[in-house]
């Protein structure tokens, strides 16, 4: 029992302080709303206008920022389908075997009617010990977490989760409004810290003479010191935010940018990008009104994704991308994606035709047309 209860309570002191990181950014939120709100707006601006103009915008995007950071925070990450778990029967014959070849083949065999498409850098099946599952294609076991999570992009101690599929469009949108929050409070608080730099003197910045412009010694610190922090905080989330813009144009995770991922033919970084468009919409869906909003509209089911690869593995049932209409009857019969997807889901996983196959097409038809004997014989 007592190494049962040290580990215990060993986890317990560790989930406290998991949670240091998030407790630390809801302060300095909580002081920056009364900097901004109480000592700047209502303290210290004189004009009726611009504060209720900037009383209006703030809350607005502050609104918005904490409903994104709680949706990072507490949106649970997601887990492969019960359908990549091994079964009792599978785990026992796995145990059985000790070289790791025959291990290989029951995976292999496992994972022929299962959409995974990439493998370890030997070539190997993606196999979770600790979770006892056949891991989905983007899928990573988080140490912190203990579980294997979809499309995992790192784990961000700052909202104590996993950010994955489930959260990921909810953490570009946390980033995005911090983003603004910031700039709005340099770029409105701006001015009243001119006012303190200009009236102290170039050489003193003597406190004395900035009385005059602006109410109270407690009004110029916060605002003094809410400047400092809004302009560091946004050189800080700028380069975050647009480094993670490129990793959704390119449809890669923060994993998959460190560690190309290896599919049959070998590593392709590239393997999981669909243009611009499609890599856009995998992450924050079809419908435009849902995009600015922090509320699921990813399309898919985290557990398979199209690919821009033409060279597939043979030994699968079928194509993720569905192009080949030789292989839709086994398309049919598989149970992925678990739910049933929205048509506007359901075409980011159809490939559009190529310009080269649609010409092909064209031309069949043209040639139908001048000669419908030779048509109806190819038909019969």
């Amino acid at each position: 029992m007592a190494p049962s209860g040290s580990r215990s309570i060993k986890r317990g002191c560790q989930r406290v302080l998991y949670w240091i990181p998030v407790l630390f950014i809801a302060l300095i939120v909580a002081w920056s709303y009364y900097a901004y709100v109480l000592q700047l707006c209502i303290e210290s601006i004189e004009d009726t206008g611009e504060k209720v103009v900037y009383l209006l915008v703030y809350h607005v995007v502050f609104i918005m920022f904490v409903w994104a950071y709680w949706q990072t925070i507490f949106t649970k990450p997601m887990n492969p389908l019960k359908e990549f778990h091994l079964s009792h029967s599978d785990k026992e014959l796995l145990e059985r075997e000790d070289r790791g070849e025959s291990q290989q083949e029951i995976l292999r065999r496992i994972a022929k009617d299962l959409p995974i498409y990439t493998r370890t850098n030997s070539g190997a099946i993606r196999f979770c010990d600790r979770c006892q599952l056949l891991k989905p294609d983007r899928c990573h076991h988080c140490s912190v977490c203990d579980k294997c999570i979809l499309k995992m992009d790192h784990h961000c101690p700052w909202v104590n989760n996993c950010v994955g599929f489930a959260n990921y469009k909810f953490f570009m949108l946390f980033l995005l409004y911090s983003l603004l929050y910031c700039l709005f409070i340099t770029a409105t608080d701006l001015q009243y810290f001119i006012k303190f730099w200009t009236a102290g003197g170039r050489a003193h910045f003597r406190l004395k003479e900035y009385l005059n412009g602006l109410p109270d010694t407690q009004a110029k610190f916060h605002i003094l010191f809410l400047f400092f922090s809004a302009s560091m905080f946004s050189v800080s989330l700028a380069s975050l935010f647009i480094y993670h813009c490129w990793l959704v144009c390119k449809n890669r995770s923060t994993l998959e940018a460190v560690r190309s991922p290896v599919f049959r033919h070998g590593t392709d970084k590239n393997g999981f990008s669909l243009g611009f468009s499609k890599n856009f919409r995998q992450v924050f869906g079809d419908e435009v009104k849902y995009w600015p909003i922090p509320v699921f509209s990813s399309l898919g089911d985290g557990c398979s994704f199209p690919t821009c690869l033409v060279n597939l593995d043979p030994e699968q049932p079928s194509s993720p991308t569905g192009s080949n209409p030789t292989n839709k009857s086994a398309a049919e019969g598989r149970q992925f994606p678990s739910k049933p997807l929205r048509e506007s889901q359901s075409r980011l996983l159809t490939s559009t035709p190529s310009w080269s196959e649609n010409e092909t097409a064209t031309d069949k038809d043209r040639k139908g047309a001048s000669n419908p004997g030779m048509t109806i014989e190819n038909e019969a």
